[in-house]
């Protein structure tokens, strides 16, 4: 199956590309097993894209893959029979590197992203997709679990592609009608917003401008009286920098964290 190069979903090849050869020479970080085979079986080229993105943007993906494997590895613990939804899923792995053997988990992302999806990753009973828009609130009635069992909601590289006005009303609702749900995705500052937007279109694509930035998070507070800031981290917190990495590497590793370019939000839906 093809698909539009043109396009949001084309992003997907970009975070694969960059977990399977970044985390080959970084395991110590993250190693995704699935990634790697998945690239060594695929057609596609990734040429461009590791031409564009070069050993920082693949440093930058597994970083981003550890810090959502952390953060759902340790509200597992505390509900190991937990809901994970992945917002946006395109073709990530996740589950293959977190799962503990009774969470449940849902992929959404547009129908043709999903039918890209599962030409690659096959759905399991406990891993399943959802092929419906983000915003298609349709897809609160798919899925299935138990308050008691906690969910949370974790999106990837994906909230840049909307603006404001439309993740408030999500949000919102989300918020609503999952209570005491959680939710973690990573954000980028608006001057962060500015230079992504410059580096997809040295790819070529020019269908998948980015919008949405975070500088302060608790303007999401204002949102609802139902969302809470749990945490704002930045990106690289926590990451070693490797003397093995090249020095633009190193000095975009610290720079991003000095004038917070990225970061990770972590919300909570407050109960009623």
């Amino acid at each position: 199956m093809t698909i539009n190069l043109q396009s949001v979903q084309a992003t997907m090849l970009i975070p694969l590309w960059g977990r399977a050869t970044a985390s080959e020479k970084n395991p110590e970080i993250l190693y995704d097993k699935e990634a790697i085979n998945i690239i060594a079986d695929c057609e596609a080229d990734f040429t461009e894209i590791a031409k564009t993105f070069g050993e920082y943007g693949g440093i930058s993906y597994i970083v981003r893959a550890r810090k959502i494997d952390d953060t759902i590895t340790a509200f597992i613990k505390k509900h190991p029979r937990a809901t994970i939804v992945n917002i946006g899923a395109g073709l990530d792995t996740t589950f293959s590197r977190v799962d503990n053997g009774t969470l449940n988990w849902y992929n959404l992302d547009l129908p043709d992203a999903i039918a890209f999806r599962r030409t690659l990753i096959a759905d399991t009973p406990r891993n399943s997709s959802i092929a419906k828009s983000f915003f298609d609130e349709s897809w609160f009635e798919d899925i299935i679990f138990n308050k008691e069992d906690g969910i949370l909601f974790i999106s990837a590289g994906v909230f840049y592609y909307f603006e404001e006005h439309q993740l408030k009303g999500m949000f919102r609702k989300m918020a609503a009608r999952f209570p005491g749900g959680e939710m973690y995705f990573d954000a980028e500052s608006k001057f962060a917003v500015k230079i992504s937007n410059r580096t997809v279109e040295k790819t070529g694509n020019k269908g998948a401008k980015m919008y949405f930035y975070v500088n302060n998070p608790k303007v999401l507070e204002g949102w609802s009286p139902n969302l809470k800031v749990v945490s704002c981290e930045s990106y690289f917190k926590g990451i070693p920098v490797s003397r093995e990495w090249e020095s633009g590497t190193r000095l975009m590793v610290r720079l991003v964290d000095l004038i917070k370019m990225l970061k990770f939000v972590h919300l909570r839906f407050l109960k009623k």
